[in-house]
């Protein structure tokens, strides 16, 4: 593993999974609530650094919106309890767990803690909090939700997603926001099944992993990097497959799960959020292009002492995820068949 961690980090680690495994196996909402926290006390410790005060503040900031995410979860299910038998209400409680559940994994329109901790944290911790730390939330959100509320806050993730990464110069912000974008595609997948977000939730865990590994790798945290520093044709061609499958070009792996949910949507006549959905994914891959098309095709002043070197079995690594994100065209053609 090319991310250094020692035990302690590791015995967090196994503290997070082991809290995920928690809230998603229990049967009563104060069970998911401590499983929930839990986790939040399992990852401050792997993202706090007291010699870096970015990350400091990054982990102070996590702690206080995940903080008033629980309280607020804690203290609805504690009326729902109450109100059990006052059914006018059970709308407008359900509505507001569910608010609880999107503060605690950044979607829109609670996402405004999101951006400013992914800027603040390493790439490793950037890719737990975008993959793993959706996982319970999630779950529990697919237990007991209103549509109607769901379905604004699906069009709102995937809009923000979208418009708001268009003026990004942070590669860690540009990726909080095609988060947030696929978030969006997320919960509707959690609403048509569970098998369908599992399969979405795989797919992307794959891909930003990917991502996180080769700017990990690349040491790469701002766009203008991508232009100045000297990196061979082959990284920059993997970045380009990458960056699009990410945003789900056909032809690439990607595209396959957003494919199953814009079906189902066509399918059942949900024809505005359909062409919501499509043009928002144009213009996140609009704004990839844009950033590999000034990398590949212009000359910039190459600083010579900022030469990348990647070792043979990285390069070789990098090459074969590059080629998995491509076999996207082979899974399509044999989906339905």
């Amino acid at each position: 593993m090319y991310f250094t961690m020692n035990s302690n980090k590791m015995f967090f680690m196994f503290i997070l999974i082991f809290s995920t495994m928690i809230s998603i196996s229990s049967n009563t909402w104060f069970g998911c609530w401590i499983g929930l926290e839990i986790n939040l006390l399992s990852f401050i410790p792997l993202i706090s650094n007291s010699n870096n005060l970015l990350m400091s503040e990054a982990s102070l900031k996590y702690f206080l919106t995940q903080s008033i995410a629980s309280i607020n979860f804690l203290f609805i299910i504690l009326l729902k309890l109450i109100m059990m038998k006052n059914y006018e209400l059970n709308n407008l409680i359900l509505i507001m767990i569910n608010s609880s559940l999107l503060m605690k994994m950044g979607a829109a329109p609670f996402h405004f803690w999101f951006p400013n901790i992914v800027e603040g944290m390493t790439w490793f911790n950037n890719f737990i909090l975008m993959s793993w730390q959706k996982i319970t939330p999630m779950i529990l959100l697919s237990y007991n939700f209103n549509k109607n509320f769901l379905i604004i806050v699906i069009i709102l993730n995937v809009l923000i997603g979208a418009i708001s990464g268009l003026n990004q110069t942070s590669l860690r912000k540009l990726m909080a926001f095609s988060s947030i974008n696929n978030m969006g595609w997320m919960i509707f997948s959690i609403m048509i099944s569970e098998n369908l977000w599992l399969f979405y939730f795989l797919m992307y865990t794959f891909l930003i992993s990917i991502m996180c590994f080769f700017f990990y790798m690349l040491n790469m945290y701002f766009i203008n990097q991508l232009f100045i520093n000297n990196m061979k044709f082959m990284i920059k061609m993997n970045l380009l497959i990458n960056f699009l499958s990410l945003g789900g070009l056909p032809p690439f792996i990607g595209f396959t799960p957003k494919w199953i949910i814009i079906n189902f949507l066509m399918v059942n006549q949900y024809y505005l959020i359909t062409f919501i959905f499509i043009m928002m994914s144009l213009i996140i891959i609009f704004f990839y292009i844009r950033i590999l098309y000034s990398s590949l095709m212009f000359n910039y002043l190459k600083m010579k002492w900022l030469k990348i070197f990647i070792k043979n079995n990285l390069m070789f690594l990098m090459n074969f995820l590059s080629f998995i994100s491509i076999s996207g065209m082979i899974l399509s053609t044999f989906l339905y068949l």
